[in-house]
């Protein structure tokens, strides 16, 4: 063999050793990421309701609407309450609400937010403990998500870990694991996972950073060193052949 033959041989040895290391980076960065079966952006919910039936005297606010805490949201008329306030069974002014004179009590709003989910309009009657709406509270925007994880992967997901938010117009935020709740079916942890994220502010991305906002959530798994997908991969293929 030539000088020149044995040069050619080990230029292609070089190449396939380099192609390989290469596969191998790229194949173990895909076995140290997990993406989200669903996902969608969240917030902390807080209901407005009462413990008294009675008539919804006025209406302040619409769906959408962004209010402060303290805000006066809906007025109500209660023959059981005017009993329980001549008693003294109730105080007459909390956070939550305040009750005039004449008996009419008015809802306040207990945190900045979003109003979403009305269910009343003015001169409706409302049943005691009814929702009459929901404030979504202002900064409080988070990610769930839910993956299907087998043992191995589950076991590198850790509390803190990096996780990246892909918006719908293909935006890309980052966020860090928050919390982790798991149950087990078929042998795979169901696992939905709480995201925060500083990125996530109220009305960003043309407002597509609201709640309820379908978002993919890729988790960065535990790096288990350089050959550790590639070790995985073929013990799966070992197992599946029944060796």
């Amino acid at each position: 063999m030539t000088w020149r033959n044995r040069f050619r041989l080990l230029a292609g040895l070089a190449a396939v050793l380099v192609l390989v290391a290469g596969l191998t980076i790229v194949f173990n960065q895909r076995q140290a990421q997990v993406a989200s079966t669903s996902a969608s952006i969240q917030a902390e919910r807080y209901p407005v309701g009462i413990d008294y039936g009675g008539t919804v005297v006025d209406r302040f606010v619409d769906a959408g609407n962004r209010v402060h805490a303290g805000q006066d949201l809906f007025s109500l008329q209660s023959s059981s309450l005017q009993a329980d306030l001549a008693e003294g069974l109730i105080k007459p002014d909390t956070v939550a609400y305040s009750v005039a004179d004449d008996g009419i009590i008015t809802l306040k709003a207990s945190v900045d937010g979003t109003i979403s989910d009305l269910t009343t309009e003015r001169g409706s009657f409302v049943q005691a403990g009814q929702v009459l709406a929901t404030i979504d509270r202002a900064g409080s925007l988070f990610v769930s998500a839910d993956y299907a994880l087998p043992p191995r992967d589950y076991a590198r997901v850790e509390d803190g870990a990096t996780v990246d938010i892909l918006l719908p117009n293909q935006r890309q935020v980052s966020g860090r694991i928050e919390s982790i709740e798991v149950q087990t079916a078929d042998g795979r942890a169901e696992t939905t996972v709480r995201v925060a994220s500083d990125q996530l502010v109220d009305g960003d991305n043309n407002g597509l950073v609201a709640r309820g906002t379908p978002v993919t959530a890729t988790i960065m798994l535990r790096d288990d060193g350089v050959l550790a997908g590639l070790g995985d991969g073929v013990s799966d293929f070992l197992r599946k052949i029944g060796l």
